[in-house]
């Protein structure tokens, strides 16, 4: 009995301790509250101010995970996320009941199914598609789907190593990002886009200018099959990229040039390009240098603003031209961008890839520059529609972000990212294995081409770049479709039907 109310008085004391610790923390708040000047509720309503900061900071989660519907949440909702997640685990995708997605929203795309589609033994896999015809070593791209350009530095060692692993088991080609050549992105042994940002990480003399031994010898590399001049990206154009200095350690600075520590901010643009003419003679530097591929990224603000160098191409002629032409939409993501320039700067890519593939079609050069579609295309459905479109590609950064796990925690920017896959952290990064994802980085990928295929089967064709702009509708506000055809006529549809 004695010991029963020992413990008694132990609890009672503790608990009159907890009681005195919290008044007398809630008196610092007080106090600390009451003489600050930078929180207006707080210095008004001190202590009881404070848990307005802490519910807006935990309601995205709470949005997220209780009360947002499936297709609510932006950029990316539930059902999208899950969509990719069954896919990377290869698990089927089928679902029961009906779909969960509001078919009279405006823009939706509605694919138009044959009344007599090819017979499963007329069913044919994507065909490879070459690139730079008059290159010294041109590639020939296996897949119509692709990782987007994600650097070494915005993303961490384990996140490069799963996509350059899964890239080469699906065999789909891999973006560097602008970021560099870092030894991670070939350890699968995948085919790898080297991407020129605007301080040309990796290839770059003290000065910020382009060094041409430098990108001899990441053109050496034979995984390395072409350069992509980045010009913007659609979630900052205009503006160059920005690497928080907290993810700058020594082996990210020595693989881009730069300093440690320090935040890592590029140009604007390339101070060598001041034109379309310019532009072209960057291209064929870069393309005589390496004898590989080259061509640039980009975000259209208008369609018009680019007949200049179309024309300028045919005058020059064919042998002058990008050998592809990547084209983010305005809605296209990043780690780390202002605002402004993320919600309101660029075309989105449902306008920007028709004006784009209207441009070349009408100057006669489909069959000489390939049109690479980006920006926030992560399902099926969207690559469909961008290939009837007209884009002979399609790459995704945050798709394959996805299959690694990515829970769109929205911390991309700050190196403390939860799953790993954005930060530097070593303890975080334990929480991504290698082993297990990148196998999902394969799944996810193939599991997008074998619906594209399937979609294509439904509207009759054999393989997806059969498709055209007849084969699907876009739903208008008053709930009806129309076909693509009549919102943006194909150019030459008598010669490419």
């Amino acid at each position: 009995m004695d010991l029963v109310f020992e413990i008694l008085g132990f609890l009672a004391l503790a608990l009159v301790l907890a009681i005195g610790v919290v008044i007398a923390l809630a008196l610092l708040f007080f106090v600390i509250d009451k003489t600050q000047t930078g929180d207006a509720i707080r210095r008004n309503y001190p202590v009881i101010g404070r848990f307005r900061g802490l519910f807006t900071t935990l309601g995205e989660f709470f949005r997220q995970y209780f009360f947002a519907m499936d297709r609510e949440e932006m950029p990316f909702n539930r059902a999208q996320r899950d969509w990719v997640g069954h896919a990377s685990k290869g698990k089927g995708n089928t679902i029961a009941f009906g779909s969960t997605r509001n078919l009279n929203v405006a823009g939706t795309p509605i694919f138009v199914p044959a009344a007599f589609p090819p017979l499963d033994d007329q069913f044919a896999a994507t065909e490879p598609l070459q690139i730079g015809p008059y290159c010294r070593t041109p590639y020939m791209a296996r897949s119509i789907f692709n990782v987007s350009g994600m650097s070494y530095g915005a993303i961490s060692r384990p996140a490069v190593e799963a996509l350059s692993r899964g890239a080469a088991e699906a065999g789909i080609w891999l973006n560097t990002g602008e970021g560099g050549l870092s030894p991670y992105h070939l350890t699968g042994g995948c085919d790898v886009v080297y991407q020129i940002g605007t301080a040309k990480y990796g290839v770059r003399t003290a000065d910020g200018g382009l060094d041409d031994d430098k990108l001899r010898k990441m053109a050496a590399y034979e995984q390395v099959r072409m350069f992509e001049l980045k010009l913007a990206q659609g979630a900052k154009p205009g503006k160059g990229g920005i690497l928080p200095g907290e993810k700058v350690g020594p082996e990210i600075a020595e693989i881009r040039g730069i300093t440690v520590g320090q935040d890592s901010i590029s140009p604007n643009r390339h101070r060598e390009v001041n034109n379309y003419g310019e532009l072209l003679d960057f291209i064929g530097h870069i393309r005589e240098v390496t004898g590989k591929p080259v061509g640039f990224k980009t975000v259209v603000g208008s369609s018009e603003a680019w007949d200049e160098m179309f024309e300028l191409i045919v005058e020059r002629g064919a042998e002058c031209a990008p050998d592809f032409i990547t084209i983010d939409g305005g809605e296209g993501g990043t780690g780390a961008a202002p605002m402004p320039l993320m919600d309101l700067v660029g075309m989105p890519i449902r306008e920007a890839l028709t004006r784009m593939v209207d441009l070349r079609d009408r100057h006669g050069l489909k069959s000489r520059i390939r049109i690479i579609a980006a920006g926030k295309l992560v399902n099926p459905g969207d690559v469909a529609w961008a290939i009837c479109a007209g884009a002979d590609f399609v790459t995704s950064a945050r798709g394959f972000m996805f299959s690694l796990g990515c829970i769109q925690a929205l911390k991309c920017n700050r190196n403390t990212c939860p799953t790993g896959i954005t930060t530097h952290d070593k303890h975080l990064q334990k929480g991504l294995v290698v082993e297990d994802k990148y196998l999902k980085v394969a799944n996810y990928a193939r599991q997008v081409i074998k619906e594209v295929e399937t979609i294509a089967h439904s509207v009759g064709v054999a393989e997806p770049r059969l498709m055209r702009r007849r084969h699907v509708r876009i739903v208008q506000a008053d709930g009806t479709s129309i076909p693509l055809t009549k919102i943006r006529p194909s150019v030459d549809a008598a010669q490419y039907p």
